[in-house]
């Protein structure tokens, strides 16, 4: 193609948004990416995730063939030996012996296959999802609310709302083109806006009210606000006795908070906070409550959202406009996996195992005696069953539980031992396929051809962009072929995925008719697409009936999917969120996400765009228990907790309160030595989701002393593994332009360090340069005339961290450039990038600010261009000025 082809739609690889792209390939035959200005989600916006996908799409860590133990294969023999291995184990053990552990990156139409092999035909329901450890607690609160996993709301609600609340949900980095409408809104109408969340975060910034809860407490605030607008004659008593039930229970529970004092000494809020926050719900009808994984990853998630949808059942507030109770999912299509049964507890469009008429429908439509009967094992207790050998076979989709589940130490020994761990994936590496008996190579985005379902349950249609690398292959059709091989062919003969699709739309459909109880979940509109038509599906949003017509709220006539048609209110009582603090472990761990970097970094981890946010894995501690500690900023620190050992980078900030630190979830093992957070987690879970608490770890903190500090920079990936002990003590890898970076710190005299370095990592064959200052060890391998590594090596100060060098890796040698990076002359300052889209760093910025006497946003992003991308880092820009100002 040349730069004159056509745009192609599809849909971002990233959060739950759901937001529109279009790309093209250009002269050089890459993909040029922008917004779509058609989609809804998006209205042609992006982050700067989405805006560096092209980045991500390179050969590096692609697995490009199928692989039995490590020994490339031909796909005939994969797929034998994978139905071999399934079937013995099948055979000896029982189908409750065979597990999948699947993920929100999936496209609807391979989440649909995969069930239905499992439930339907091999006769397991242990088929569980990532998505598991994000939003199963909304799921389960809206069943138990509504009667079904419905999100009333959409996107066009925080535009209507006069009161936003956003509570566990650090929406300006997490899901930022959401925040740029809400930002927009507030601009434009004077929305209010709280934010409920322990740390302050970059949604703080436009809020008119932050409320620093105490981690967990988030029960106590909604019960106090439900009794609170009981006593206060503000609920709906109308609309409760015409359309829900069981109010008098939440009100009697509600109650045990009797007045802001209890609900105040609970959620550490003050009690003149509490009641501005609770007149702001009480005198503004419209009202959108957006909840995500602060409220859902804890012992309590399920209550949590349930509280949270009381008070908006006691006042009306639910399918209106602009005023809804708003559930915000973390993956692309952890809304599609939902739909199709792609939890343990669930089976297909949204039917469930606790109706009879449920599960023969089902059983009926797939025409299987094989359809499990009840619920299979939950993530953490699935794998809890691999460990004790009652699972016997896992095969692990699109996800890195290794990385990413709690006490990931022991997810690594189960898997370890387990005699079966199929693997099917776009990339050849991660903690999980360490583990690997069979490696399947998987499609990528922008290989793959399917659909995926937002937050607001818009259905967009992802497609294929670029041909596919090695002998990749769709996972839908990997899963296929499996089924065939198992004697399944009859059900599972599709030849692309818009068949798989009909398939879903009909399940939908069938028995489902308003004079029953029907399931909202209806795509009887799509019944008559043909592939065609299929290939050039526009957004909709569901339920779609029959003439096609979409509905944008749900519940807006009071009717819900409930035996009786009413909704149903939840007593909810408080309970604490942790149970293991102690003096041995006195603080407590919050986990979350930062801007630039998307779940284990297997794709954003390519981008060195991405990287030069924020570099290596932080603990932001409070300058109080700084000093206690006797940390200093930039330190190294190692944290304990009752599971194991991590270390971190401090990063001291006023952001979190006293005895709380955060640390981000996404590095792992493949880009750090001991940078893993989730070895850390607690494994406790909540009993009715099975979601795993993130946010509540008692932790210990110790200070990590050392002497040296090192920066390895490489065109190609290295091993840091392969060093001897103890090298170095701690390590972390980052992507830069033309290679890799490798921070390392270490107890070994600069000139050991460099001797070990040199040997292990710069062939002798090699030219080298070198050179010693009075305070650094400085090296260079040239080869064909390009400078193919760099190394720098220095004694660690606390007053001038070494955080990165020049790169000047994978280029022609230029004599001046090292010239200076020999004689220490390279910019060694402050080169965090503030603003991804635009590449923007920190010291650029605050020297605009100071040399050009900058007083306000507009004028910084005008003159710089920080900002004028997707706009997520606006609130960094005027941190940045106000910090100035100060100085």
């Amino acid at each position: 193609m040349n730069n004159q082809s056509s745009w192609v739609k599809s849909t971002c690889a990233y959060c739950g948004v759901g937001c529109g792209i279009k790309s093209r390939i250009n002269n050089q035959g890459q993909l040029d990416i922008k917004g779509d200005e058609q989609h809804p989600a998006n209205k042609g916006k992006l982050c700067a995730k989405a805006l560096t996908l092209t980045e991500t799409l390179t050969n590096d860590n692609r697995m490009l063939m199928p692989q039995i133990l490590n020994k490339p294969v031909s796909w005939n023999e994969a797929l034998d030996e994978t139905v071999t291995q399934l079937q013995s184990i099948i055979n000896r053990y029982g189908p409750s012996a065979v597990a999948f552990y699947v993920s929100g990156q999936l496209l609807t139409e391979d989440y649909y296959v995969v069930n239905k092999l499992a439930k339907g035909f091999i006769g397991t329901a242990n088929i569980d999802t990532n998505s598991r450890l994000c939003m199963s607690s909304a799921v389960a609160g809206h069943q138990r609310a509504f009667g079904e996993d419905c999100v009333a709301g959409c996107y066009d609600d925080l535009e209507a709302a006069d009161v936003v609340i956003l509570t566990g949900s650090n929406l300006a980095w997490c899901h930022p083109i959401l925040f740029q409408r809400l930002k927009l809104a507030q601009q434009q109408h004077n929305t209010k806006i709280v934010v409920i969340d322990p740390r302050h975060t970059a949604s703080c910034d436009i809020a008119d009210l932050h409320l620093a809860i105490t981690p967990g407490s988030d029960i106590a605030l909604f019960n106090g606000l439900l009794n609170y607008l009981n006593n206060n004659n503000y609920i709906d008593q109308e609309y409760i006795n015409a359309h829900t039930n069981n109010i008098e229970a939440a009100l009697t529970t509600a109650a045990t908070l009797s007045n802001d004092e209890n609900v105040s000494q609970l959620t550490g809020i003050s009690a003149e906070k509490l009641r501005t926050f609770y007149q702001l719900f009480a005198n503004h009808p419209r009202t959108v409550t957006v909840y995500s994984q602060g409220v859902n990853q804890s012992i309590s998630g399920t209550d949590k959202v349930n509280a949270i949808i009381n008070c908006h059942l006691a006042t009306g507030r639910i399918g209106k406009l602009g005023a809804t109770p708003f559930s915000i999912t973390g993956q692309p299509n952890a809304m599609g996996g939902r739909e199709v049964g792609g939890l343990a507890t669930t089976l297909a469009a949204h039917l469930s195992f606790d109706r009879q008429d449920h599960w023969q429908l089902l059983s009926d439509f797939w025409q299987t005696n094989n359809l499990a009967t009840k619920p299979g094992l939950k993530a953490v207790d699935m794998f809890d069953a691999i460990a004790n050998g009652t699972i016997k076979a896992v095969w692990i989709i699109a996800t890195n539980p290794a990385a990413s589940l709690p006490n990931s130490n022991k997810i690594n020994r189960a898997l370890a031992q387990c005699p079966c761990v199929i693997v099917s994936d776009c990339v050849n590496n991660n903690d999980t396929l360490r583990h690997a008996t069979i490696k399947l190579p998987a499609q990528g985005w922008s290989e793959k051809s399917g659909t995926v379902t937002n937050s607001e349950r818009y259905i967009s249609r992802q497609r294929r962009l670029l041909p596919t690398q090695g002998e990749a292959k769709p996972d839908w059709w990997i899963i296929t072929q499996v089924a065939q091989r198992m004697g399944f062919g009859d059900s599972f003969n599709y030849t692309n995925e818009a068949q798989i699709f009909a398939e879903h739309v009909a399940l939908t459909a069938t028995n489902n008719h308003p004079h029953q109880t029907p399931r909202l979940l209806n795509l009887s509109g799509l019944s008559h697409l043909t592939d065609h038509d299929y290939d050039n599906l526009l957004p909709q949003q569901w339920p779609i009936n029959d003439d096609g017509i979409n509905q944008q709220r749900l519940f807006s006539d009071g009717i819900f999917p409930t035996q009786d048609g009413k909704a149903c209110f939840i007593a909810t009582p408080y309970r604490p969120a942790i149970t293991h603090h102690s003096t041995a472990y006195p603080l407590l761990l919050n986990t979350g996400r930062i801007r630039d970097q998307w779940h284990t970094m297997t794709r954003t981890g390519l981008s060195a765009s991405l990287a030069s946010h924020i570099q290596e894995p932080l603990i932001s501690v409070h300058p109080t228990d700084a000093d206690h500690y006797k940390l200093n900023n930039n330190q190294l620190v190692t944290v304990t907790s009752q599971y194991s050992k991590a270390i971190f980078r401090v990063r001291i900030s006023t952001d979190v309160k006293p005895r709380q630190v955060f640390i981000a979830i996404h590095w792992t093992q493949q880009t750090s030595s001991s940078g893993s957070v989730c070895a850390l987690i607690d494994e406790q879970c909540d009993p009715i989701s099975g979601q795993p608490q993130f946010k509540a770890t008692a932790v210990q903190l110790t200070p990590l002393t050392y002497t040296t500090d090192a920066i390895l920079t490489t065109t190609e990936a290295v091993t840091l593994a392969d060093l001897p002990s103890p090298t170095a003590l701690y390590w972390v890898c980052k992507k830069v332009k033309a290679g890799y970076q490798y921070c390392l710190s270490s107890n070994l005299t600069p000139s050991a360090l460099e001797q070990i370095l040199m040997t292990y990592f710069m062939h002798p064959a090699q030219h080298h340069l070198r050179a010693i200052t009075h305070n650094s060890r400085r090296a260079i391998v040239i080869e064909n005339n390009r400078c193919i590594s760099s190394l720098l090596i220095r004694p660690y100060s606390n007053s001038h961290y070494l955080t990165s060098s020049s790169n000047i890796i994978g280029y022609e040698c230029n004599e001046l450039k090292l010239h200076q990076f020999l004689n220490g002359e390279d910019n060694l300052t402050d080169t965090d990038i503030v603003c991804a889209c635009k590449q923007i760093t920190k010291q650029q910025l605050i020297d605009t600010i100071t040399n050009k006497k900058v007083q306000d946003v507009s004028t910084l992003s005008r003159i710089t261009t920080a900002g004028t991308g997707c706009g997520g880092c606006w609130c960094e820009l005027e941190s940045l000025l106000n910090l100035t100002d100060a100085n």
